[in-house]
């Protein structure tokens, strides 16, 4: 986050989101607190050092911070995604007229108390929590839903989020891109069943035979942006890479404040730092994955023998 963004965050947390400043501390402040504790995942006793506040102060900021974050959610998130026009000529969209973005769900690792762990515990055996989330194409949030214990199933969290007051809305002639975890009906498009469908079946050359496999191959890289947008969120703030030792309450606030925190940065930031260094991390392990792959093929070739007849 630049300068200009950041002032302009403070003017928006205390035109909108009610934060005050203190007889001690002022609103830069609080928020500069709050973001570096965000972004690194410091410890509250490394925060105090670093600010030169007790532990109580920087406790309360972080708090504070997170409920005015919120309050703004209306303003950050994106509540009109346009859909793709019928004109559209883009390779990768046009063969989706009416797509408004991609959903899917995404575990982030939290600290629960021993007798709630077994209902937090997903199938890798991590503690976490499942959170739903709705993107655009440009990678900003339609929608979010935390909360959710990583044991509960992808379809069971998309049906609350439908049901819930100010829950998730899909206009007519509209539909969001979702992988085979979720239902193909109204409103969500789902890629074929028993074919293939991730972009790394297809990088070992992999010739495409059927229209089914047409259709799965331009289905996963339109629905990609959705898996970039999660791990860029996650590159930008650290917090979301362990367990915080915050009340579950907290800790689903936190993951909302990250997100809108993140729609924020999108919309007035024309180049994303975070974002290219992701891109260059993935290019990187996409390069290392390809080498070891011919590694494995030559190892193969040469250990095949001549055979004797």
């Amino acid at each position: 986050m630049n300068r200009v963004t950041f002032i302009e965050l403070c003017s928006l947390l205390q035109q909108n989101g009610k934060l005050k400043a203190t007889r001690n501390i002022v609103v830069d402040e609080m928020v500069a607190i709050t973001l570096w504790v965000l972004a690194h995942h410091t410890k509250n006793r490394v925060a105090k050092c670093l600010f030169e506040r007790s532990g109580e102060t920087v406790s309360r900021v972080v708090n504070k911070l997170i409920r005015s974050i919120i309050r703004l959610q209306a303003m950050f998130l994106v509540t009109r995604p346009n859909p793709i026009p019928d004109d559209s000529t883009d390779s990768t969209w046009k063969w989706f007229k009416g797509y408004v973005g991609a959903l899917d769900g995404t575990f982030i690792n939290v600290h629960v108390s021993v007798g709630d762990r077994p209902r937090y515990r997903n199938r890798k055996g991590e503690i976490a929590v499942n959170v739903l989330g709705a993107r655009t194409r440009n990678m900003q949030f339609i929608y979010v839903l935390p909360g959710w214990e990583s044991s509960a199933a992808d379809g069971r969290v998309l049906r609350d989020a439908i049901r819930r007051q100010n829950g998730l809305q899909v206009r007519r002639g509209t539909y969001y891109l979702v992988d085979a975890g979720y239902t193909n009906s109204e409103g969500f498009l789902a890629p074929f069943r028993g074919q293939r469908y991730h972009l790394n079946d297809w990088r070992s050359g992999y010739q495409l035979t059927t229209a089914e496999e047409i259709f799965n191959k331009a289905h996963a890289n339109a629905r990609n942006v959705i898996e970039r947008c999660f791990g860029v969120l996650k590159q930008r703030w650290a917090i979301l890479w362990s367990p915080a030792f915050y009340p579950i309450k907290v800790q689903n606030m936190i993951i909302m404040a990250c997100v809108l925190l993140h729609n924020f940065i999108r919309q007035k930031m024309a180049i994303d730092l975070v974002e290219s260094e992701y891109d260059r991390q993935q290019q990187h392990e996409g390069n290392n994955n390809e080498d070891e792959f011919e590694e494995q093929v030559m190892e193969t070739v040469t250990n095949i023998g001549t055979s004797d007849e």
